[in-house]
């Protein structure tokens, strides 16, 4: 719900009461539909949220390209994905500047609470957002050491920003964070299967920091066959794989490609683990949980926010050194395969993704709420009964 403040002389903009009803206008990435065929963990995220999102009574607009899977209503900035163009500067801007002018348009019309943006230079719009009295809310859902880190630090006075793990955030602590919210699967949209089959699985794309290669070397020294279903569509993609991966394979590896959504599930499900050999700060690591849904353990190597999805020991084994891996390999069989789904539904689920950003918004509306209190007569604010999506707020 919403509340309107009266002035002697003017009349404030509805503001919206906490926890009630929001417009979110929802931003994902041009490169891939939402949600993916495929590759694409961040437009995998952003369905989940949009729809739980819709499901706790909020009002969502979703601006994106290709095919909208939500039931948000859809408003493309691009005629078709761009997934040819992915990883490059210019298409960034671009795209932050169509949805910029998808919301001015959006928000001659209607009403509009908060702008989500799961996009790199997106946030770039973020002041003049606030000028139209729009709070801006942002999901980090890359590095922030170096240069990423100095341009979130840019923002720090219009962007709202979210970390998808704790270890994001503690690297870069000064950053004007308003939350850490885990991303999230639906369980039951991932086939639990019990009994698995002798192979381990290798997910993600080919580049040195996903570890593809040492993944390799970790099945070749444990005598298990490795499954790579793996992106191979960027011209740095191709030349890591035909350097790095291809002299090192066997008649025994298999090379899958990229696995769509059906594959991607029927391979989790059957391996007998998810092999995540990452050289790097990872913020989160989505295949990960797709995995443990699946009843499918993580063979990992310490890094990033690898200790806070898998519990060591439980429903994976992490190790420090890339020489642990083969021993691992064997010894993941011990762990037990309903564990690792209840991980997922205890930690990772879409109830805890939805309540998460809810609160991010609110916090990041709270100035706007101040502002317009502390300006106008508090004594005329029309306070209606808490909703239902307020009061699973509280809950939370």
């Amino acid at each position: 719900m919403s509340s309107t403040v009266s002035h002697a002389d003017s009349t404030v903009r509805e503001l919206p009461v906490p926890g009630g009803p929001l417009h979110i206008v929802m931003v994902a990435p041009p490169y891939f539909d939402v949600p993916p065929a495929g590759y694409g963990g961040v437009e995998a995220v952003v369905a989940e949220l949009t729809d739980a999102l819709i499901d706790r009574g909020h009002r969502v607009t979703l601006l994106g390209a290709g095919k909208n899977g939500t039931r948000a209503r859809f408003v493309p900035v691009w005629e078709s994905t761009i997934p040819e163009l992915l990883g490059q500067a210019g298409p960034e801007v671009h795209n932050a500047l169509k949805v910029r002018q998808a919301i001015e348009r959006i928000a001659e019309v209607d009403h509009i609470d908060v702008v989500h943006d799961h996009t790199f230079a997106g946030p770039l719009n973020a002041p003049f957002y606030t000028e139209m009295g729009i709070a801006t809310v942002v999901t980090v859902h890359g590095p922030v050491d170096g240069d990423p880190g100095e341009y979130y630090r840019a923002l720090n006075d219009t962007a709202n920003l979210v970390a998808i793990s704790d270890r994001q955030r503690s690297l870069a602590p000064d950053l004007n964070w308003v939350g850490r919210v885990y991303n999230a699967v639906r369980p039951s949209e991932w086939p639990f299967r019990q009994e698995k089959k002798d192979y381990a699985l290798f997910l993600g794309r080919y580049a040195e920091y996903k570890g593809p290669h040492r993944a390799l070397r970790a099945t070749h020294a444990a005598g298990l066959r490795l499954v790579l279903a793996a992106k191979c569509n960027e011209p740095e993609e191709k030349a890591f794989f035909e350097s790095r991966v291809r002299p090192l394979l066997t008649a025994d590896d298999s090379v899958f490609g990229e696995a769509d959504a059906v594959a991607k599930r029927l391979l989790l499900a059957s391996a007998r683990c998810l092999l995540f050999p990452i050289g790097w700060e990872e913020p989160f690591g989505m295949v990960m949980i797709e995995a443990m849904a699946c009843g499918t353990p993580v063979v990992a190597l310490r890094g990033g926010a690898v200790e806070e999805v898998v519990e060591d020991g439980v429903t994976g084994i992490i190790c420090d050194d890339e020489a642990e891996l083969p021993a691992a390999l064997e010894a993941v069989r011990q762990i037990d395969p309903e564990k690792c789904r209840r991980r997922v539904e205890e930690h990772f689920c879409v109830d805890r993704l939805s309540a998460g950003y809810e609160s991010a918004y609110l916090k990041a509306l709270a100035p706007q709420r101040a502002s317009a209190v502390l300006g106008g007569s508090v004594s005329t604010m029309v306070v209606r009964p808490p909703s239902a999506a307020q009061t699973r707020v509280s809950n939370a």
